[in-house]
Order: C-alpha cells, then structure tokens, then sequence
C-alpha cells in the first residue's frame, strides 16, 4: 500500500494509484494530467489507509492525519487564493468518498463546505449574488446535517417542499432570496433538534467531522449491504477527496450534470446523460429533481457542450472504455468533477465492446476484457410479450431496461420481508435513496416519480441488472398512507404493477413477460 503518507495532492496521483487514492482520487488526478489543471478543480485525496486505520482504532483518527490534512489545505489555499472561512470571500471544499470501485450513492459527499452565518454573507458581497450565496448555503446545511449528525432526509425534504408551498412556487430554483434565508433556519433548527447543538461555525471542524462521516459511511448498513452483493471486500476502506468547489447554482448561466461518452442504456456511440440548469451536482445524481436530457445542453450552452464532447472523447480514447463523467458549467466555463468506467447493462457492453474494435479503439481481446460474464444472462433480460394487449397507465424514463411486475411497495424494508417470503415485488418510490439497496436487490423492478437515467437509482438498477422506471412526473406518492396516484387511478401498497425499463412504461395490466 502507501509509504506512511496519507494525503496525495491531485497532482500526485495517477489511476495506477487505486489502491491508495481509491477509484474517485485516482481518476482525478489522471483526469488533471490528461486535461490539465485549468479543466479540473484542484485538491487533495486522504488515503484508503486512513481509512483503514481510523476502523482498526475504534473511530480514532490515525497519529498525523490532522496535520497533512491541513498542510494540504494550505496548498489548496494558496494555489485558489483564498482562505477557508474567510469572512469576505470564503473558498469552499466538497467533501467526497470514494473506493477502489465504484459505489454509486453508496456512501457520502457533501458540498459547500467552509460557509458559516458570517462567510455568507461575504459571499454574497464579492459574487454580488445574495441568491446564489444562501442557495448554497442552505444546501450545506441540509447536507451536513444529514450526512454528518443524521438529520433525516425527508425531515429535510419536507422543509423545502414546505417552504415552496408557502411561496406559491413549484421549482426550487424559484425561491427567493428571502425564502433561502427562512429554509436556511428551519435546517439549522432541524439540527439543534436532531443534535441538541447550533450548527458548526468553525470551517475546520466542518472539514474534521465531514471526513470523519465519510470514513463512517464505509460501514453504513446501506455500503455494507451493496459490498455483500457486488463482492466487494470490507477491509478496503475509502479515500476522502477534498476539492474546490466550482458552482453550476450561479444563474442560468451555468448547470451540473453527469455525462456518459456512449448512450449508458444502449451502448449506442452518441453521448448521453443529464444535466440541471441552475443546480448542484447531487440534485442531478440524487433524483429529487427530474433533469434535462445532455442533447438539450448544445441549445442552452454551445460552447461548453461543445468542449464536453471534446473532453468525453479524450477520455474515452485515454482509459479505452465507456466513461461516466460528472461536470459543472460555472458561468459559462466547463469542470471535469470525475471519471470512472461506465456501469452498463450487458447490452451496452457488447455494443460497446463491437463498436470499439470496429473503430479501432480496442483490440478484440481487450474489448472482450470490458464485458462482465456475470452480466450476460441479463442479455435474457423478461420483455412485455410482443404484441401484448394493455393500457399504458403513466410514461417516465426509460433508465434501466427489461421488464417485471409484481405487488407494488413503498419501502425497501417491505420489498425485503416480501422476497424473503417468495412473493414478487415492485419498489415504488418518490426517488431512491443510498439505504434502499436491500430493497433493489430484493424487488424485481423499481419506479420512481424523481429523477433521471444519470440518478443513484438508475445507475445501482443498472448494475444490478433490475428494470426501472424513473422520473414518472405525474405519479404521486403518499408514503404515509403507502398510497400512489397516477392520472386518477389510485394504487395500493399490494396492487399489482406492470414495467418496462426499456420501453419506459408501467401498466397495471398482467403482461406477459417473455
């Protein structure tokens, strides 16, 4: 493994470093070689051995890691030119994990970290842009409490769902600076009331406990649980990534996305993914939102779209497979955020896998390496029976494909008890979060009213070989009362539902699967 050191700067690394720098901190600082500094956002990665050291010791930091961390930040600081916690103009950090392979969702990140009651309002001053300043400011706090003291997520959720109702307003981009403000403070009230403490001021204790919960997320239920499945080992551990926030929330001028250098559900050679004008990364991969399809970003943005394509090429070629890349257009400008080989169904793959040795980007053998045998029976993928009689009952997207049907839950837990006793269900949720892996595995599909073919669960989905349907705008889903509306039909928790992941349909007529 490492020679004692713990921290890497980006550029340090390189992708034969996975084992320390994990897959994330690896491909960033390749991605920084490959396309320069000016393409991605500087910073730092913690080592897997860290990791491995802080479980090995009870949750106690290993002798050191304290101080590279922070002659590492002033690094970071001088080359950004600007402080962490700076009153006036504040540079701010995500806070990323990242093992040697690749957990879609699985463990945690937060941004915007370095705000506090005082830097933004500095922020707000140097950018001029009091809105963009309490947007994020109000996303650190809903991050860091959920993901560093446990602030439950739909606590958070309801907040600003709350919040929009009172405004009258149906988009979170149409809250107003004033509205920000007050969600900012039912946050920090969550949080005294989940914690008993005000919320951090101090940005290096932000940064100390925001590690310490990404260390922490390697042993949550939910990556343990995604390990056990995919065959991934425990004693790995995590690298932490550290980097400069670029901010695709500044305006209609700038958006986050995530980009596939193939179509991710074909393996079709045209660029695919999703992007949010006005928005952070984890609205996009989150699936709270629903995104705009890649293709409409050559109308919003020309130019950087024009250089994304460029880049995803460049990429492609350097690594020789199919890449899964996250972006920011900030103002106009592009960042590369990161980079790993593409989970993809196995039609994908074969697709690709011809496709790259036609145009001489693999040889035959090589091209035969990027294909999974364990994901070929999925080739045998059920579809809806050719020529099969039923009424489309509500359209969404197609984001992972195949077919199933089954009774309908609404938890992770239910889907769960219902395989263990042999019945077949569909998992039906507003979106999916990271802990409903157990649900995944144990349902035969998966709909979501949120999100889109770049989102946690269509990529976990994907992996796992389960149809999905996600982002079906006009089902409403009471998990309450364990109740959906879709287009005036009311479904129960038991009810039978229908699915294509491929066509992107449900029905709540019995199709035979072939």
């Amino acid at each position: 493994m490492g020679d004692g050191k713990l921290v890497y700067d980006f550029r340090e690394g390189s992708r034969e470093m996975r084992e320390i720098l994990g897959g994330k901190g690896a491909n960033v600082a390749e991605m920084t070689r490959v396309l320069g500094e000016q393409s991605v956002p500087a910073g730092f990665t913690i080592a897997t051995d860290a990791c491995v050291a802080y479980m090995k010791a009870d949750r106690t930091e290993p002798p050191g890691l304290e101080e590279e961390v922070s002659e590492a930040l002033a690094r970071l600081e001088e080359r950004a030119g600007k402080r962490l916690g700076d009153p006036d103009d504040p540079l701010l950090v995500s806070v990323r994990s990242g093992g040697r392979e690749s957990m879609p969702g699985m463990l945690d990140t937060v941004l915007n970290l370095g705000l506090n009651d005082r830097s933004v309002e500095g922020l707000a001053r140097v950018t001029g842009n009091d809105r963009f300043a309490w947007d994020s400011y109000r996303r650190f706090v809903q991050m860091f409490g959920n993901v560093c003291r446990g602030v439950p997520g739909e606590r958070l959720e309801e907040a600003i769902k709350e919040r929009k109702r009172a405004a009258g307003v149906t988009e979170d981009t149409e809250l107003s600076v004033d509205d920000l403000r007050a969600l900012t403070d039912d946050f920090e009230a969550l949080y005294r009331e989940r914690t008993g403490e005000d919320f951090p001021q101090d940005p290096r204790e932000q940064l100390r406990q925001a590690i310490r919960a990404v260390f922490d997320s390697w042993m949550g239920d939910r990556a343990v649980e995604y390990r056990k499945i995919n065959r991934i080992p425990d004693e790995w551990g995590t690298a932490v990534n550290v980097q400069q926030m670029v901010f695709g929330n500044k305006g209609e001028d700038s958006c986050s996305g995530v980009a596939f250098s193939r179509d991710e559900i074909t393996g079709a050679p045209a660029p695919s993914g999703d992007f949010l004008v006005n928005a952070q990364g984890e609205d996009v991969v989150s699936g709270v939102r629903t995104p705009r399809d890649l293709a409409e970003l050559r109308e919003a943005m020309p130019e950087a779209y024009d250089q994304l394509i460029e880049i995803l090429r460049t990429l492609e070629a350097h690594y020789k497979d199919m890449q899964d890349t996250e972006f920011t257009v900030e103002r106009g400008r592009l960042y590369m955020l990161q980079t790993r080989s593409a989970k993809r169904p196995a039609q994908a793959a074969v697709r690709f896998a011809v496709d790259a040795v036609n145009e001489g980007l693999l040889t035959r053998a090589e091209a035969i390496r990027t294909i999974d045998a364990d994901a070929l029976d999925a080739l045998l993928h059920p579809t809806f029976g050719r020529g099969a009689d039923y009424q489309v009952l509500a359209r969404g997207v197609a984001a992972s494909p195949g077919a199933a049907k089954g009774e309908i839950v609404f938890t992770a837990d239910s889907a769960v008890e219902a395989a263990e006793s042999g019945r077949q269900v569909v998992l039906m949720r507003p979106f999916t979060e990271a802990d409903d892996v157990a649900g995944f595995f144990a349902a035969r599909g998966i709909v979501t009213s949120e999100g889109g073919k770049a989102s946690h669960a269509a990529l976990v989905a994907r992996g796992m070989g389960r149809p999905a349907v996600c982002g079906v705008g006009e089902l409403e889903i009471d998990l309450a009362e364990r109740r959906a509306r879709v287009n005036g039909t009311v479904l129960e928790e038991g009810d039978l539902i229908a699915l294509d992941g491929t066509l992107g349909v449900i029905t709540t007529d019995d199709v035979p699967l072939v």
